[in-house]
């Protein structure tokens, strides 16, 4: 049984917020302008598996006893955060598998895993997410329905919401590769790219 009346509330409330600029946003626009829309989706995967976890955990309250204690969240934070940034590093450098090559190939080489961890670990190891999420969704259930059907429901709002809009991004990410994949500017679309993935790094370790 579903609380129509909060849920009526919740859709609109959650699209603007998964429109809004934010990591994972910046993330999808960032790889679909490096590797193009449809290996980006490999990263989306994995983001809305984190995702999926944070909601679900922010519900049931495991997510504000982690945030009452921060440290258990800086080894992921930190890690994710290094490693976007050694990525953009090489991106910015023209290197590495993320990097926008000549040679359409290259982008074979591009493990989807790799992709999936990315994303998982984006969603996953973002303090502001799981805050966030807490004061966002407990406002929307209704303790006098039963949790699962409501939660469900919820979550899969959240989910459609989050790929919807990451592909938006990515989608704009792939035009703006279109528009500047000829060889002369290739290296300026991988310090593009490799920018605003140090950028997401640094968002990821330091906020």
């Amino acid at each position: 049984m579903l609380d129509f009346t909060l849920l009526a509330l919740f859709i609109p409330t959650f699209l603007v917020v998964s429109a809004t600029p934010g990591m994972c946003m910046t993330l999808a626009l960032t790889l679909g302008m490096s590797i193009g829309l449809r290996r980006t989706f490999w990263m989306m995967w994995g983001e809305l598996i984190g995702v999926a976890i944070v909601s679900v955990l922010a519900v049931i309250g495991v997510a504000k006893i982690m945030l009452e204690y921060p440290n258990l969240f800086l080894v992921l934070k930190y890690f994710g955060g290094a490693y976007l940034i050694y990525i953009g590093m090489q991106m910015w450098r023209s290197k590495g598998r993320m990097a926008i090559q000549t040679d359409s190939d290259a982008y074979a080489s591009i493990s989807a895993k790799e992709l999936i961890t990315q994303g998982f670990i984006a969603a996953i190891a973002n303090p502001k997410g799981w805050a966030f999420t807490i004061s966002l969704l407990p406002p929307f259930i209704n303790p006098e329905y039963p949790m699962v059907p409501q939660l469900s429901v919820l979550i899969a709002i959240i989910l459609m919401s989050e790929l919807m809009f990451m592909t938006l991004y990515a989608s704009g990410g792939r035009t703006l590769r279109q528009l500047l994949s000829n060889t002369a500017n290739v290296k300026t679309m991988n310090r593009v790219s490799g920018t605003l993935m140090i950028g997401v790094g640094l968002w990821l370790a330091l906020g």
